[in-house]
């Protein structure tokens, strides 16, 4: 039993040994490869170069063939006006027409009886996308006063977008990347160190929002349509290697 004992002791001290050994390894190696991660930033504004607006006439009809011809006079009505202030045909769009039915409560003596048919409404949606952005945006802002000539129609706000987003992108993601490792060499460089390999990088979400105001980030990323001038930015988070400089031994 007392044998027993002793290899147990034994063992144990050679087990224990080796962690302690096995962590001061460990332990030297991180001092001699340690890391720094730092995050860079790639930021710029840009004006938008392609505006689409949305919008849409209704007519209503005890009948729906007339109803029908009314939509279409309406529809060349908004052609007419936005071409007559230099929007170009091709620019504007319609979708096909949409209609329902209308019906009107009916009551006997305050009492509710049942429904009636009223007749139709009819709807047709357009679109207006162009790259003459002023030019649609002046048209766009005079479509209501058709609503004096007893057209009735709704016009939505503008859409702004970029069609060279993509670029944009590819530089900013440049940027933020150069941007980082200039943090870094600063700080090895502060620190008595070399910096070494880039270990890794990760870039963060875009966030295109107003280019100015105070608009949020979100976390998934934010696209703003509403503004013509925009701000774009973007995060790359980097890891980089470094070492300690070796001490130069004094000349003698």
């Amino acid at each position: 039993m007392n044998n027993l004992w002793k290899y147990i002791i034994i063992a144990s001290s050679v087990v224990l040994s080796s962690i302690v050994l096995s962590a001061a390894v460990t332990q030297r190696y991180r001092a001699n490869t340690g890391t720094i991660t730092v995050t860079g930033l790639g930021e710029t504004q840009f004006t938008s170069d392609l505006i689409t607006i949305d919008g849409y006439v209704e007519v209503e009809n005890y009948d729906a063939a007339e109803g029908y011809r009314a939509l279409e006079q309406s529809r060349e009505s908004v052609i007419n006006f936005l071409t007559s202030k230099g929007v170009a045909r091709e620019a504007i769009s319609f979708n096909m027409p949409s209609s329902y039915k209308l019906s009107e409560s009916v009551y006997e003596n305050g009492d509710y009886v049942g429904s009636r048919f009223a007749g139709y409404k009819l709807t047709q949606r357009f679109n207006i996308e162009s790259n003459e952005v002023d030019t649609v945006e002046a048209a766009a802002r005079e479509l209501p006063s058709l609503l004096a000539r007893g057209i009735s129609i709704e016009v939505e706000n503008p859409m702004y977008y970029y069609t060279e987003l993509e670029s944009v992108k590819l530089n900013l993601l440049a940027e933020a990347a150069a941007d980082a490792r200039e943090r870094a060499k600063n700080i090895a460089e502060n620190s008595d160190a070399e910096l070494g390999n880039l270990a890794m990088s990760r870039a963060g979400v875009f966030q295109i929002t107003a280019a100015t105001g105070d608009e949020e980030f979100l976390a998934g990323g934010s696209f703003n349509l509403s503004s013509r001038e925009k701000k774009a930015r973007v995060t790359v988070r980097a890891e980089y290697k470094i070492k300690q400089k070796s001490k130069q031994q004094p000349q003698h």
